[in-house]
């Protein structure tokens, strides 16, 4: 295998290849204690994660990868918007609201519904945009705002930096308590090395599969969305659990298709995923199959457990994407360009008002 010529011009490359150094610079000034004070001091029943897409995909993670008995829930925005009196009245969250921008449709329709019916829910808004919606925008309840660095506010379509920076924000403030700066240059320094090992690719694929176990299912649907972004449309690619792939997913797997397992490093996760393994290879010894984690293909330690690490797993998509868009010629900050089909910011969303319930 030969390492691919790189788009280095391009703001995608340069912000997936920024992210050791934007951690590290995070992690010596983000406020974990007195945010997780302000946490504490919170009235709720559960935490719930919002976002529309990869911010999305950052809940499923946390949820995912946090102790069981957390009393956490990954909600999309995109269905907290459509069906807001479903979630809505039963309970009593705090919304953690997670955006690039802070103005995608959807982030403000979540604003609008928690506005019209849980108006004292406490809310935690993090996002890349200090000028954004989530950012500014008033509560009538508890509201803390965190606005990452500049740096994590990708200027390219894809989310990248700001992807990771979320969800190390988030961990931050609900995993167990540790030394965030000093876990955010451990990070950093292994990311710096696995940079150069992540770009070193086959020949193109037709198609892309990534699977894992836990948190790194959903890394899975992170990268897989990568994929099929960057290369608008042309690589299409899938994403599903290790044990839930054999369901019918599987049917998806050609000669021509790039499969990338996630390595769990927990039992008994880490059994099925070699179980997975060896069915592929001997099912379809012409596909590409490639393992990432714990005693991988590309060995990645995770200490911290699956969902720290799968910020990791998701940047071996990222430059994958990118190698693989460009040798497609699709311009990479801005795949849709003509098109008018994808944006970088969902804004073409009429939003529909909803009725604030008698309190």
């Amino acid at each position: 295998m030969t390492k691919q010529s790189a788009p280095e011009d391009c703001a995608t490359w340069r912000e997936i290849h920024s992210q050791p150094d934007v951690w590290s610079a995070w992690g010596a000034v983000l406020d974990v204690s007195g945010l997780r004070h302000w946490i504490d001091q919170q009235a709720f029943d559960e935490v719930w994660f919002c976002g529309a897409g990869s911010s999305a995909y950052i809940g499923d993670i946390i949820e995912a990868g946090l102790p069981y008995h957390r009393k956490v829930r990954s909600i999309p925005s995109t269905d907290l918007v459509a069906h807001p009196q479903r979630y809505l009245g039963a309970v009593k969250p705090l919304v953690v609201n997670f955006g690039r921008s802070g103005n995608s449709a959807e982030s403000i329709g979540s604003l609008n519904a928690l506005d019209a019916l849980a108006p004292d829910a406490p809310r935690l808004n993090i996002t890349c945009n200090e000028a954004g919606q989530l950012a500014n925008r008033d509560s009538s309840g508890p509201q803390k705002i965190v606005a990452l660095p500049a740096t994590s506010h990708d200027a390219g379509f894809a989310m990248t930096a700001s992807f990771s920076t979320m969800l190390y924000t988030a961990l931050a403030l609900f995993d167990e308590p540790c030394n965030f700066q000093q876990r955010m240059n451990t990070l950093a320094d292994q990311l710096r090395g696995l940079l150069p090992v992540f770009a070193v690719l086959g020949e193109k694929p037709e198609r892309c599969v990534y699977v894992g176990a836990g948190a790194l299912a959903f890394a899975a649907r992170e990268s897989a969305l990568k994929v099929v972004e960057l290369s608008a449309g042309k690589i299409p690619s899938l994403w599903d659990s290790t044990l839930g792939f054999r369901h019918g997913p599987k049917s998806f797997v050609t000669d021509n298709t790039a499969i990338t397992v996630f390595l769990s490093p927990d039992t008994p996760a880490n059994k099925y995923d070699a179980d997975v393994v060896a069915e592929l290879k001997q099912q379809f010894p012409n596909a590409t199959l490639k393992t990432i984690g714990p005693d991988g293909d590309i060995d990645i330690a995770m200490p911290y457990g699956a969902a720290w690490a799968a910020p990791q797993c998701v940047v071996a998509a990222q430059l994958a994407a990118v190698i693989w868009a460009h040798d497609l010629g699709v311009n990479i900050d801005d795949p849709f360009v003509g098109l008018g089909t994808l944006s970088r910011v969902v804004a073409d969303v009429t939003l529909y008002p909803v009725a604030r319930r008698d309190r």
